[in-house]
């Protein structure tokens, strides 16, 4: 773009429609991920008709939670319980502890129910609290964020806990373009990407449901 190389940060929403089906909502192609892009980007889906979200499932990045919050505000937030198990191993302060630690957090997350998840979060609090105080204070303030879920029927909580979905996306865009490597503008690598998310959104329109809402 103008005469020079740029990176660009491609901004995608899929949902889950009323009768249980996957959609790509929208899709961006911005020169960062930074708040005003990522607010018009949502408040463009709101204007096109989006309504009715019940959540928001995302990572922690700042831009996009300043976003979210402006535009998403009353709506329940999951955080990706993936990135926090990610996001973990930088407050673990031994190399051996990281393996207990993701599997304390696995168990939080994987609990029967909201209240046996924030029983085994207080313990897990209280247990690092001495050998590892930073971790412990990061898992009280973040792991919570990634419960919301608990709040839907169980047979959804593992395909709304994660943003898996959308990094598969992102996996298969980087795989179909890489060919291409530099796009002469904006528009161009638009028109590809969209042309990449219509033909999986028309798989996903065929395919099998992917909420059964009547689960509990």
């Amino acid at each position: 773009q103008d005469g020079q190389v740029r990176d660009a940060a491609v901004l995608i929403a899929t949902g889950v429609d009323r009768a249980g089906r996957r959609q790509v909502l929208g899709v961006s192609v911005s020169l960062s991920e930074q708040e005003v892009h990522w607010r018009q980007f949502l408040q463009g889906l709101v204007a096109r008709g989006l309504a009715g979200v019940q959540l928001v499932v995302s990572d922690a990045h700042s831009g996009l939670q300043a976003a979210r919050r402006a535009v998403f505000g009353g709506v329940p937030w999951q955080r990706c319980q993936f990135h926090l198990q990610q996001n973990a191993g930088a407050y673990v302060p031994r190399q051996e502890q990281r393996a207990e630690v993701a599997a304390d957090i696995r168990a939080i997350f994987t609990a029967l129910n909201r209240h046996e998840a924030d029983t085994l979060l207080a313990k897990t609090v209280q247990k690092y609290a001495k050998t590892a105080p930073r971790l412990s204070t990061w898992l009280e303030t973040a792991i919570p964020e990634g419960l919301t879920v608990f709040a839907f029927p169980a047979a959804h909580r593992r395909l709304l806990r994660t943003t898996n979905g959308v990094e598969r996306l992102n996996k298969e865009i980087r795989r179909r373009t890489r060919v291409v490597s530099i796009f002469p503008n904006e528009a161009s690598c638009l028109r590809l990407i969209s042309a990449i998310l219509m033909e999986i959104s028309e798989e996903w329109e065929t395919g099998k449901t992917y909420l059964a809402f009547d689960a509990t």
